[in-house]
């Protein structure tokens, strides 16, 4: 009986291969190589995971919403949105060691095309930023501001962290409105 399953466990195993050099199969193409696991790529995943969540947020809140406020001493969800905008901008620049420009952030009165925009020239920065971070530059310390340094790889999940917080509440605006967060339609 073990001989039995042995023989065919070979000979379903080896036919392929005999099949493919005789010119009548081809064989499978080589697994692609395992994503890297390193820290600079945890983030990079990180990072990836969070962006369309508040990208699909802000989209999906009606521009009339913008302005909504759950108390008036609370922020609007616009300008959570622009906070967002702000903060990529912030790190991002420094991370790609260019300038941040206060006019990266439009006004929490503009109109939702504006906003959008800004959110996502944010976001194409920091596209750049974590192309960029690898294994080998991440704990580099740079400049976060006139008094103080930061590693890279600090920076980033920094960013990340602030980016999950900030959509927490994006989310709990739209269950206020009715609407559901992109994130529980999965």
């Amino acid at each position: 009986m073990n001989r039995t399953i042995i023989a065919t466990v070979f000979a379903a195993l080896s036919l392929p291969a005999a099949y493919a050099q005789m010119g009548g199969m081809a064989m499978p193409a080589a697994p692609a190589p395992a994503a890297s696991t390193g820290p600079a790529s945890e983030v990079l995943r990180s990072y990836n995971g969070i962006k369309p969540n508040v990208m699909k947020a802000a989209e999906k809140m009606p521009e009339a919403d913008f302005k909504f406020a759950p108390t008036p001493e609370i922020r609007t969800f616009a300008r959570i949105v622009n906070h967002i905008t702000e903060a990529q901008s912030h790190t991002c620049t420094t991370l790609n060691g260019t300038k941040f420009d206060a006019s990266m952030v439009p006004s929490d009165t503009a109109d939702k095309a504006t906003i959008m925009a800004k959110l996502k020239a944010s976001f194409d920065e920091c596209d750049k930023a974590y192309g960029a971070l690898t294994e080998a530059n991440m704990a580099e310390m740079i400049a976060a501001s006139p008094t103080a340094k930061r590693s890279r790889l600090g920076m980033a999940w920094g960013n990340v962290s602030h980016d999950n917080e900030q959509y927490a509440e994006l989310s709990t605006y739209m269950r206020l409105k009715g609407l559901v967060p992109p994130t529980a339609e999965k």
